[in-house]
């Protein structure tokens, strides 16, 4: 099924399981949350797992996209489903520019400068009081209607919505990940020179998955826009970069359910220590500590090697 190996396919039709069933058991918007960051976590997992590469400025496409997608359904009527798809193409237009500047960096390079470009984006975003409309940011976005035609103003709607998005990218990010360009792209991770020495142009396959990173977090972040009603500095600031890069490697880094499980994981939390005030950020990192030194591969990663140890 899609490619699946068989656990893979186990697994895809637990989670279209949990999918249908969550929104009448869990608050809607929590599990549309999720849904977001998980899109979100996939296109950074894509640079740590598939071509070995850490960005430190995510938010920046992440943030664009919020704010893409909320002016012009708010400003412009345009309908969310095209403000969500102007959001991813906002995203990797941003994405273009900036993989064009700091993809023949390395390690602490590549991340430092990634942080850079995203702080860039930030003061942008803070001075701005037209389009991003400053520390305010951009209020009461309307759900409006899908296509013209079928209201998004209930939640379970809007939940359809989400979801459909969610699974599109997931069933997008696999097939990418399996490809002949998939297995080109790893082959570069483990041993570039060799890549180069076979006639590959490496380079242009880290650009290529650099721009398509920032097309999921430009559209994760357009429809949690959508979803919230509200978009901020804090989806475009540094701090939300380095949310999704512990929920990337809380579920597993190169695994393809581990951005869903760590954005489950990181946004639980964010909500159920809500009650502890100051002290969630203590909290949450020692809860952070104790998952990567009991689980090095992740969630995701410690439970398939497990599995594969005890067959």
């Amino acid at each position: 099924m899609f490619g699946f190996t068989r656990g893979q396919s186990i697994g895809f039709a637990l989670m279209l399981g949990v999918i249908v069933i969550a929104p009448f058991i869990f608050y809607p918007i929590v599990v549309m949350q999720v849904m977001c960051f998980a899109i979100f976590a996939m296109g950074a997992n894509l640079l740590m797992g598939s071509i070995g590469l850490l960005s430190l400025g995510q938010s920046a496409y992440f943030g664009l996209g919020g704010y893409i997608a909320g002016y012009l359904v708010q400003t412009t009527g345009l309908t969310p489903d095209l403000g969500i798809l102007a959001a991813g193409l906002s995203g990797a237009a941003l994405g273009t520019v900036f993989g064009w500047l700091v993809i023949r960096r390395q390690t602490i390079y590549f991340a430092m400068i990634t942080l850079a470009l995203a702080q860039i984006v930030y003061f942008a975003a803070v001075q701005d009081t037209g389009f991003t409309g400053g520390e305010n940011g951009i209020q009461g976005i309307p759900r409006g209607a899908l296509f013209g035609l079928f209201s998004l103003n209930n939640d379970l709607a809007m939940y359809v919505l989400v979801a459909v998005i969610f699974i599109a990218c997931f069933l997008l990010v696999h097939r990418i990940v399996h490809s002949p360009f998939g297995q080109v792209v790893r082959a570069i991770r483990e041993n570039e020179p060799r890549a180069i020495s076979l006639g590959y142009k490496t380079d242009q396959y880290k650009w290529i998955i650099f721009i398509i990173a920032a097309a999921l977090a430009g559209i994760a972040g357009g429809t949690k826009a959508q979803v919230m009603g509200i978009e901020t500095l804090s989806d475009v600031g540094t701090s939300t970069s380095g949310l999704v890069v512990l929920m990337v490697l809380l579920g597993g880094i190169g695994t393809i359910f581990g951005p869903l499980i760590g954005a489950l994981v990181v946004v639980a939390m964010q909500y159920y220590l809500a009650p502890f005030g100051a002290w969630v950020i203590v909290i949450q990192g020692v809860i952070f500590v104790a998952c990567v030194l009991i689980f090095r591969r992740g969630l995701v990663g410690e439970l398939a090697y497990r599995i594969k140890a005890a067959l």
